[in-house]
């Protein structure tokens, strides 16, 4: 079957996490993605670890494959060579260089869209293409720090903590492929192209959702609660006798339907907990009273049954744990792809189901340049003799 976005080609600008994360999306959906990199050097990302698999990061190969490698050093003078019969076929571009950094290598939407009407541009930058904030950096720590998550993320009484994942760079790229798809459907109606301006710090502010409205209602600044939920109780890990477990009570049924099997019934019709109101009122008298039930039992026997019930829980699991799962090998989360030097590698799978056109994992990531000479004959047009100049003289 056809992936959904077959026949489309993509030149991906990008490096690190939140760019090369969006344009993995375009390519598993079946997408033509040519990552441009610097010649020998390329993505940033290639040179971090450990750990690495027979010299391949292995943060590069989680982000990286069904994409193809052009080399090519973007300030040569002779680089318009080989970008103008690329762009002519393109129809997106994604870059995520600090704002006025295209703008000097003559790549600027309105440079380019001017030469090509129907080019779907993608900018991800830290703070967007606007406001007073434009011209700065932007990396994970600091938009999770400056976007509000560290600080309701962490114990009450401790120190904030940033998630165990770059999750501003990744939803960054999710953004971006959502307002790419966004544009492409825009221009099957109006058949121009536009500029996608994705910024980082939007992009996480956008994640604080009820934590934002509870501001704007009260204009009380949330805080850190650990694994606790500011507005639902219980729905918080507990120490089993053998491990973390979570109980996530989503309405008073479910409530009293625990309260069952814990052997408690009569809290479940308590008035000072009856209710999810009254239960945040007096979560601190309710807290212990559930704590003390629960670390009596081991987090299976407790899943088990509490599933068994209708009540939603689970273990806390480790990273191992949870990809051993059958339910994401059922669900093909877990895909293995035959790498060059690497050999046999994993990656997870496209979380995007699609029953038409699904997207699928093809190809490893590439080696660097490893399509260069492919892409300058069939896509750029040029013959050997033009190509081995343009490797000689380091313009790939």
């Amino acid at each position: 079957m056809r992936s959904a976005l077959n026949g489309l080609l993509v030149l991906d600008f990008t490096r690190v996490l939140s760019g090369p994360y969006c344009t993995m999306q375009l390519a598993d959906m079946g997408a033509r993605v040519i990552k441009i990199e610097q010649p020998g050097t390329g993505d940033d990302t290639r040179a971090w670890g450990p750990p690495f698999v027979h010299g391949e990061s292995a943060y590069f190969l989680s982000i990286n494959r069904n994409k193809e490698s052009l080399t090519l050093d973007l300030k040569h003078p002779r680089a318009s060579e080989v970008l103008a019969p690329l762009l002519a076929k393109a129809d997106v571009m994604v870059e995520n260089f600090r704002p006025g950094t295209m703008d000097r290598l003559g790549l600027a939407y309105e440079q380019l869209s001017a030469q090509y009407p129907r080019l779907v541009y993608c900018s991800i930058s830290g703070f967007g293409q606007t406001g007073p904030r434009r011209r700065e950096a932007g990396y994970d720590a600091v938009m999770q720090a400056e976007g509000g998550l560290m600080s309701i993320t962490g114990s009450a009484d401790g120190q904030a903590y940033r998630l165990g994942v770059a999750i501003s760079d990744i939803v960054s790229g999710m953004f971006a492929a959502q307002g790419i798809g966004f544009a492409l459907l825009a221009r099957e109606r109006t058949g121009k192209g536009q500029q996608v301006d994705i910024g980082m710090l939007d992009s996480t502010a956008a994640l604080l959702t009820y934590q934002a409205a509870n501001y704007f209602a009260t204009g009380v600044v949330p805080g850190r609660l650990g694994n606790r939920h500011p507005t639902i109780v219980p729905y918080e890990t507990f120490e089993a006798a053998d491990g973390e477990f979570v109980i996530a009570v989503g309405n008073d049924d479910q409530w009293r339907r625990l309260c069952t099997v814990i052997g408690r019934p009569e809290l479940g019709t308590d008035e000072r907990f009856a209710t999810n109101r009254t239960r945040m009122a007096n979560y601190d008298t309710l807290r212990p009273l559930l704590a003390g039930v629960l670390s009596r039992r081991t987090r299976t026997e407790w899943v088990e049954d509490l599933r068994g019930a209708g009540v939603p829980c689970g273990a806390v699991r480790d990273v191992g744990e949870v990809l051993a799962d059958p339910q994401l090998a059922a669900r093909e989360m877990i895909r293995s792809v035959e790498h060059s030097i690497a050999g046999a590698i994993r990656v997870t799978g496209v979380p995007i189901k699609l029953s038409e056109t699904p997207g699928a994992v093809r190809t490893p990531p590439p080696l660097l340049g490893q399509q260069t000479r492919e892409i300058l004959a069939r896509d750029a047009g040029l013959d050997a003799a033009v190509i081995d100049e343009l490797v000689a003289s380091g313009v790939v």
